[in-house]
């Protein structure tokens, strides 16, 4: 098989983790932060945004610049989008919010319901509503690199729609988004050279959308997943098959989700060192609310690229 080169791939991952953003960036507390605009630096009105998200946040923050205030609700990755219960704080967000990014295909339902509630609503830019991807399916949508080229896309549009005065400032921020975007995508295509017929096992199906994306096979056992997916507890068959798969060569590496708790994955954990399987992390958030989301990408795909590396 094709050896990586992983040299490429972590060098720009090191140069983009020193990225710091332009904006003023604070915590509210609660999981949430805030970017705050600069009406000196803007040539029309700052716009109000709110991200439902973190995974969205770095994103609109980078597009919208001086010209946006950003509040991203649930920012930190201890807590879970699935379950939140905005407060008032949050519904007030929501209420003054020129426009609204959300994740949708059900994980950020609670955002989508109070979207629903205003009139008139803001402007909305649904990321699974762009991918086509239905409630139900994998709504891990950050991980699609087409999914965030189109939503990124998505989100200048509004901006521009909302603030014409601004449009040639936000053309400006999306370009240089898609400089900061480069070495990430660069990384994708390197590895799909380097994926080819090879073969990971998930303890989540976190990373699976950027798995299909550069060729990896998963070979997770379906009755797992189908746990998994729906938090729930595997059937001790699924386990051992797993474990099996682990032990027997099949899966190349081991994706194992870092804000994921529990016996089972530490167990799976425990199974794919024994079994000298690379275990490659990855989280379902970014770990720095604050942080760049393609420094935060290209350290996974770097550690892939070496884990890949390692196996024949």
């Amino acid at each position: 098989m094709p050896r990586a080169r992983p040299t490429a791939v972590r060098t720009a991952a090191l140069a983009l983790i020193t990225l710091g953003l332009a904006a003023c960036t604070g915590g509210s507390g609660d999981g949430s932060t805030v970017a705050t605009g600069d009406p000196a630096a803007c040539p029309a009105d700052v716009l109000d945004v709110v991200v439902s998200v973190g995974q969205w946040g770095d994103i609109t923050r980078t597009l919208g610049g001086d010209c946006a205030t950003v509040t991203t609700i649930v920012a930190s990755g201890a807590v879970d989008p699935h379950d939140f219960d905005p407060g008032t704080a949050d519904l007030a967000a929501f209420s003054g919010a020129d426009l609204v990014v959300l994740n949708g295909a059900g994980y950020d339902t609670w955002a989508a319901d109070a979207v629903a509630t205003l009139d008139p609503e803001p402007a909305l830019v649904n990321a699974a509503d762009i991918a086509r991807v239905e409630e139900g399916a994998d709504p891990h949508l950050w991980y699609d690199p087409a999914t965030v080229q189109a939503t990124a896309a998505a989100i200048t549009d509004e901006l521009t729609a909302l603030s014409p005065d601004a449009a040639d400032y936000f053309a400006g921020q999306a370009t240089a988004w898609q400089e900061e975007l480069a070495p990430y995508l660069a990384a994708v295509d390197s590895l799909r050279g380097t994926a080819a017929g090879r073969t990971y096992a998930g303890t989540e199906p976190v990373f699976d959308r950027m798995a299909a994306a550069i060729g990896l096979t998963d070979v997770s056992p379906e009755g797992y997943r189908r746990a998994s997916s729906n938090h729930s507890d595997p059937a001790p068959g699924d386990l051992v098959a797993f474990e099996a798969a682990l032990a027997n060569g099949m899966a190349d590496v081991l994706i194992y989700n870092t804000q994921t708790s529990g016996s089972v994955p530490e167990q799976l954990r425990a199974a794919a060192d024994g079994a000298g399987v690379p275990v490659v992390e990855v989280s379902e958030s970014p770990a720095d609310a604050s942080g760049s989301f393609v420094a935060w990408q290209l350290a996974q795909l770097s550690e892939l690229s070496d884990a890949l590396a390692g196996t024949p």
